[in-house]
């Protein structure tokens, strides 16, 4: 009785000394079987006690095989395939060495005739085996059905994917999940595998019976292990969880286990991310590798959210030099540190991190003629849209007239390549920073089109254009997640309002595709795919979180903020798109602009930096950007047609 319970019990261990003895006692018992087998139809008492003698050698080599490939030291109750193998060559190895004593035996003079006959060890080496692994089997079967009685105090789990990762998942959500989990459910979308039975669990058919059999088994978290699911079908699989309130995990790539090995701290609740998240880009790597192999690249605002991960994907590339520049101390700090952790060989190689602002021209200068880039991609702008509106003169400083600094030097040091990372909210802006970026769009633009016309100069002037990206600094989702970590409540600004949104790798990736295929003077915009409601964001992380709205959380609506929209843009109405050779990639065309009138004006309102009179800043703006209509800001009373001194028809003189 003691025994049964060492060896089904869930929380006691079985000594290993007590399982090597038990299995040298199994192997001795199949010698003996093999023998009484081999004579069973013509006893022969003498030869039949000889090779009895000899079991002291058997097992002591079975013993020592046994041993070496540590048979003893798994837990028996958790038996697999990997321990069949083991015993298989334990076994075998066994067999091979009895058979090299029994031929040196053979030959020893005076001695002529066989210590274990063949037959016997071939009997022995099948017996063995499959004494070995049934004893395991059954005290598997027996803990699995000890295991039923108290099942009703466990959390039923499921497990998306009936191939070998799902069956991995499951083994390891029972060993080293916890004692209260049991996997009652398998699904999967292949038909062969239907109401097949793994591991004494039903396979289901992932798309028909989804809902039904969670809802039968009261299943709490389902995980999802399938290694070749699409992106689009796991988004539909965590959005039918949630609408049943099941919590859902998903399991990485096998690449990604730890030495091979699956860990249950692996397997990630999902988040957010996961169902915005879309099928990965296709890179043209071999021209992007071309495009910057032996060239200097300089990444500005390489701190931030969009530059940091620019920097990340140029280290595949390995350029000759790669220039991280930011005026942030801290965040040139932490990418350093992380550049050193990933890349350990780079910062001693081919990149260098550059304090300085891109706002101070004799600073930039020196850059430039220190370093003489080939390429630059330019992150660095302010870009939150409350705090450019209390301060529009920064955002003039930084966005509109840092980008002036950059594309004036990039002239003067014949760069290959500008490419700016510019945003849909230059798209009819309701706020002054979507106003600051399509100025300096236009200055960019404009900048191209002067080069054409005088054929001074050879710099490719390239604009991106894009939405939200996620988990960027100071998006909704940080923020989101903060205010549920915190017991709320989650505030969203207004009901309706939408936005697009795309992961930061894939905003990246685009911007690299774009600036390696753009001929100069294009505005490239990526599809965005389709506009999420950001109240039904909201709700959707308070159900990845495990709450209920309404009764753990709450959802507070707090008026849209100062130059907020509620829909978001791409192009203008005075605005379309073209399609390019990239299926996500398109090209906007945009009014175009003399440069010597842009210059001037953007010059006149550099110029009013210095007067620090917001309303006197943001009526230039107006004027240079037309279609610049503010919404719940001061300076809506700026739209009433408001003329400037020395501003009258700006718009006629600097449009062709």
């Amino acid at each position: 009785m003691k025994l049964l319970q060492l060896l089904f019990s869930k929380s006691s261990q079985v000594p290993r000394w007590f399982i090597l003895l038990f299995d040298i006692g199994i192997c001795g018992a199949a010698y003996v079987l093999a023998v009484l087998t081999r004579f069973s139809l013509s006893m022969d008492t003498n030869l039949f006690y000889t090779s009895l003698t000899v079991l002291p050698i058997v097992l002591l080599v079975k013993g020592v095989n046994i041993s070496y490939f540590r048979l003893h030291s798994f837990v028996l109750r958790h038996t697999s395939v990997q321990d069949g193998l083991r015993i298989f060559y334990a076994m075998g190895t066994s067999f091979f060495f009895l058979f090299i004593i029994d031929a040196v035996f053979n030959y020893v003079p005076g001695k002529n005739n066989h210590l274990f006959p063949y037959s016997i060890l071939l009997l022995d080496f099948t017996l063995s085996v499959f004494l070995l692994g049934a004893f395991r089997v059954f005290v598997k079967l027996m803990y699995i059905r000890i295991s039923s009685f108290s099942d009703q105090k466990k959390i039923n789990f499921a497990v998306y994917g009936g191939g070998t990762a799902g069956l991995t998942t499951k083994r390891k959500l029972e060993q080293e999940g916890s004692e209260g989990i049991k996997v009652v459910a398998f699904f999967d979308d292949e038909d062969h595998h239907q109401q097949k039975i793994l591991e004494g669990i039903t396979i289901y058919h992932g798309k028909l019976d989804l809902e039904s059999v969670l809802q039968r088994y009261n299943v709490k978290q389902l995980v999802i292990a399938d290694p070749h699911i699409s992106i689009s079908k796991k988004q539909e699989i965590i959005e039918r969880c949630l609408n049943l309130n099941v919590a859902v995990r998903t399991v990485p790539p096998v690449e990604k286990w730890i030495n091979g090995e699956l860990s249950f701290k692996q397997m990630k609740q999902v988040k957010i991310e996961d169902l915005i998240e879309r099928d990965i880009i296709e890179l043209n790597k071999e021209s992007i590798g071309k495009q910057v192999n032996n060239k200097i690249v300089l990444v500005t605002g390489a701190g931030g959210s969009i530059g940091s991960e620019i920097v990340r994907q140029l280290l595949k590339f390995k350029p000759k030099k790669l220039l991280c520049l930011d005026s942030s101390e801290i965040k040139l700090y932490e990418l350093d540190a992380e550049i050193r952790d990933i890349h350990p060989s780079a910062m001693n190689t081919f990149a260098e991190v550059i304090i300085a602002d891109i706002t101070n021209a004799s600073r930039m200068e020196r850059v430039f003629e220190h370093f003489n880039p080939d390429i630059i991609y330019h992150a660095a702008a302010y870009k939150h849209v409350p705090l450019m509106e209390e301060n529009p003169g920064e955002a003039v400083r930084v966005n509109v007239n840092g980008t002036r600094i950059l594309c004036d030097l990039a002239v003067k040091h014949n760069l290959e390549r500008f490419v700016m990372v510019s945003t849909d909210k230059a798209v009819n802006p309701t706020n002054v920073m979507g106003a600051s970026k399509r100025i300096a769009e236009i200055y960019v633009q404009s900048m191209w089109e002067h080069i054409q016309k005088t054929k001074k100069g050879n710099t490719k002037f390239i604009t991106t254009r894009f939405g939200n990206v996620l988990g960027s600094s100071g998006s909704v989702i940080p923020k989101f997640r903060k205010q549920i970590e915190e017991g709320g409540p989650i505030t969203v600004t207004h009901p309706d309002i939408t936005r697009y949104f795309m992961t930061i790798p894939e905003a990246c990736q685009l911007v690299l595709e774009a600036g390696n295929m753009g001929k100069g003077g294009e505005i490239y915009i990526f599809d965005m795919g389709k506009s999420t409601k950001i109240v039904d964001l909201a709700k959707k992380m308070v159900k990845l979180s495990g709450l209920t709205l309404g009764k753990d959380i709450q959802i507070v609506y707090s008026g849209l903020r100062p130059g907020e929209k509620i829909f978001e843009e791409l192009l203008n109405d005075q605005e379309n798109a073209l399609p390019t050779h990239h299926e996500k990639i398109m090209i906007g065309k945009v009014r175009s602009y003399e440069f010597e009138e842009v210059q001037q004006i953007i010059a006149e309102l550099v110029s009013l930096y210095d007067t620090q009179d917001n309303m006197q800043i943001v009526g230039m703006m107006k004027k240079i950007v037309p279609e610049f209509q503010s919404k719940n800001s001061i300076f809506e009373s700026l739209d009433n047609n408001v003329i400037l001194p020395n501003s009258s028809d700006l718009q006629q003189m600097l449009m062709k």
